[in-house]
């Protein structure tokens, strides 16, 4: 669920980025990177969550979740 919950954020963060980007008030280039950034890692959290898989298990380290 923490994943889930984590993607879902990302998501939304990526949102209110790319409406500061659109508003101006972050630079462009950076601001879209960003926006990018923030939405795929959000969904890369959200297909995590509803393979129940995790990257950072599957290298080997473990975690506490």
């Amino acid at each position: 669920m923490a994943r889930l919950y984590t993607g879902i954020v990302a998501i939304a963060f990526g949102l209110a980025l790319a409406l500061l980007t659109t508003l101006s008030v972050l630079p462009i280039t950076l601001g879209w990177i960003a926006v990018a950034g923030s939405i795929l890692g959000g969904a890369f959290a959200i297909f995590e969550a509803r393979k129940g898989w995790c990257i950072v298990r599957a290298i080997g380290f473990k975690t506490p979740l």
